[in-house]
């Protein structure tokens, strides 16, 4: 379940300020989407997997404060980020 080499190097050099910036807030909100989407996509194949329906509840609540963090912060980098990944209605 976890994020493929490749993967995690595109998200790195798409939302980072260079390719070895993989702590910042951006770049860790980026990795847990993508973590998000495919625990999602799992769960609805796997119904009754109670263990990872708890994962995901916990990196989702992760992904809040995050977010608020970033909010805080730079109000317009969580408005370009939110936009690029599609999180927020």
């Amino acid at each position: 379940m976890s994020i493929n080499l490749k993967n995690k190097k595109e998200i790195i050099t798409k939302y980072g300020e260079n390719d070895k910036d993989t702590g910042s807030t951006s770049v860790q909100i980026a990795m847990m989407s993508q973590k998000i989407n495919e625990l999602t996509e799992h769960l609805k194949i796997n119904k009754k997997d109670f263990a990872t329906k708890r994962g995901l509840l916990m990196m989702v609540g992760r992904r809040k404060r995050l977010l608020s963090y970033l909010k805080a912060n730079s109000v317009a980098e969580y408005r370009e980020l939110i936009k690029k990944l599609g999180i927020r209605g």
